[in-house]
């Protein structure tokens, strides 16, 4: 666990969860070492979007397949699916800051590699995408720890606000840099593009490296990567608001990855234009993107999540359709612009969503999923609408994409948005239990046991609670959860589950938030003993620890008070 950087955070900024603040978008850009990274990635994002128009008009340069410029934007997003997972693993198991510097130096030699062989005039189709997978997988070990790490650098009352401005941060390069990228190719190469685009991340590694953040080393050694990897997504799977989050971020990527994707034939078939006029209906999209995330906070104050979501939907969907079938510049900026703002706003929700769902022992995984779910989905819509543009037309791709933009609100009946919770999101790490065994870390596995003595008319609700119970035991890092009624005492109800090892289960212990524990006391609320039995029993136990010779054998049995199960 990290603690906040002392200049990162200000007491005239709220520290308090306000998850609809109608503080100014600005108020982040107050702290130092968010100001500084916020920069830098602004010009980080310029040099990708110059380097994204250089690659797509260098692959229609190189082949005259539909298919092969779509995949451009594939190959980019490919790997941020496949990486993502071990990604976040990897954000939360160690210091965000030393893995984002290696991740940019991943892209650096991606896009250095990429500007050398276009030099030496050794470029084919395949080494560019080969190149873009590599910067590709960059961005996806750099995603989940800087946005992680956003919390680390602002209090918790404007992280809205350092989400959006993060959001803003790609789109106003998005606004210039395909701008910046049409006149520098056509002016001077691809070549020049991918120069500019290895020389901006410098900025970043050099405020990376002077960023002093505070670490606090866990009590803990850190888990193996398979393990941290699998407690991620059981967190996701445990967690019915970020699985939906995820599962509307997935579509949206699948059908709003056909207007990106395509934007370098729509330039070059439907506007019969060049690199600049590339560069020009990009920059309109990101100009769209930027205007609708000035006014995130205010659309949240007056708006529920999921009627912004299927307005924005509704705004992509028309627009689409109009690009669709316009011949003209202007018009199809102008329909870029507004794709622009609806797309910005669907995403910008969901990352807001889950960062206000998800506690910080899990948030580089759960924004890896996040990532994964984005990525996966532009990724898989970029190659299906890449294919039925080349079996049928660009305008019938478009079309589709659009009609099926405005369907998906229907999903909002099934998979709503949810409401941002309100509780507090900071774990409490209630230490280790007495032990009367010599345990190690890697004993196990660890069984506990919690009996409850429940009046007879409380069963129902009892049994209710015991479900939310469940769900976050099971998501904290609890197996095999399962609660049973004794039949000969109906009154005692026992909650059985294990953790593969004593380690797992003090972690586990430091994983419970404010509002979780407020619900396992409310189920201890119901037990009418002076205080609940809890068990700890070590299953298999000879031959994996060695007894205390000093110590008398007093059994596994520990009478706990409340809170600590």
């Amino acid at each position: 666990m990290t603690s906040e950087n002392p200049d990162s955070s200000s007491s005239a900024l709220p520290k308090e969860n306000s998850t609809r603040s109608s503080l100014s978008l600005t108020e982040p850009l107050r702290l130092p070492v968010f100001r500084r990274i916020w920069l830098a990635s602004l010009l980080s994002n310029t040099g990708l979007l110059i380097h994204s128009v250089g690659a797509a008009w260098m692959m229609m340069q190189l082949s005259s397949e539909t298919r092969m410029v779509a995949l451009v934007q594939t190959a980019l997003m490919l790997p941020v699916m496949l990486v993502s997972p071990a990604a976040g693993a990897i954000a939360d198991m160690y210091d965000r800051r030393r893995v984002g510097i290696a991740a940019l130096l991943v892209s650096t030699i991606g896009a250095a590699g990429l500007t050398a062989t276009t030099f030496l005039g050794l470029l084919t189709p395949s080494l560019l995408l080969l190149f873009c997978f590599l910067l590709g997988t960059g961005m996806a070990l750099f995603g989940p720890a800087w946005q992680a790490s956003v919390s680390e650098q602002v209090p918790v009352g404007v992280l809205p606000q350092a989400v959006a401005l993060n959001s803003i941060s790609f789109n106003v390069a998005r606004s210039i840099g395909p701008a910046v990228g049409g006149f520098v190719v056509a002016a001077a190469g691809a070549v020049s593009a991918f120069l500019l685009n290895t020389l901006s991340y410098l900025p970043m590694l050099v405020v990376l490296l002077l960023w002093r953040r505070v670490h606090t080393p866990s009590r803990l050694p850190p888990e193996r990567l398979a393990r941290a990897i699998t407690s991620g997504v059981r967190y996701v799977v445990h967690s019915p608001s970020i699985r939906m989050l995820l599962w509307r971020c997935l579509i949206t990527g699948i059908i709003g990855g056909c207007a990106s994707s395509l934007m370098p034939v729509v330039a070059r078939d439907l506007l019969h234009g060049g690199a600049q006029t590339y560069g020009f209906i990009l920059g309109a999209f990101g100009v769209g993107a930027v205007s609708s995330a000035l006014r995130i906070s205010e659309l949240r104050q007056r708006f529920t999540d999921e009627r912004i979501v299927s307005a924005s939907a509704i705004a992509m969907g028309v627009t689409v359709i109009i690009i669709s079938q316009s011949t003209s510049t202007l018009l199809t900026a102008a329909a870029f612009l507004l794709t622009g703002a609806g797309w910005m706003l669907s995403i910008t929700m969901f990352n807001v969503g889950i960062q206000l769902s998800a506690p910080r022992w899990v948030a580089g995984r759960t924004l890896a999923a996040f990532q994964t779910a984005l990525a996966g989905g532009i990724a898989l819509g970029s190659w299906m609408w890449g294919h039925i543009a080349q079996d049928h037309s660009i305008s019938t791709a478009l079309l589709i994409a659009g009609v099926a933009s405005i369907l998906s609100t229907i999903l909002g009946r099934w998979l709503p948005v949810p409401v941002a919770p309100k509780d507090d999101r900071e774990e409490v790490d209630q230490g280790a239990p007495p032990v009367a065994l010599a345990l190690t870390g890697r004993s196990g596995p660890i069984v506990i046991e919690v009996e409850y003595s429940v009046a007879l008319d409380d069963a129902r609700t009892f049994h209710t609670l015991m479900q939310q119970v469940e769900t976050i035991r099971s998501r904290n890092g609890a197996y095999s959860w399962s609660i049973s009624r004794d039949i000969t005492r109906p009154e005692i109800w026992t909650e059985r589950y294990h953790c593969p090892t004593w380690h797992d289960y003090l972690r586990m212990r430091a994983h419970y938030t404010q509002a979780e524990l407020a619900i396992q006391d409310q189920a201890f609320a119901f037990d009418r003993s002076e205080v609940p039995v809890v068990r700890r029993m070590l299953e298999r136990p000879f031959g994996s620890v060695r007894w205390r010779e000093d110590t008398p054998d007093q059994g596994l049995h520990d009478v706990l008070p409340l809170s600590t199960s």
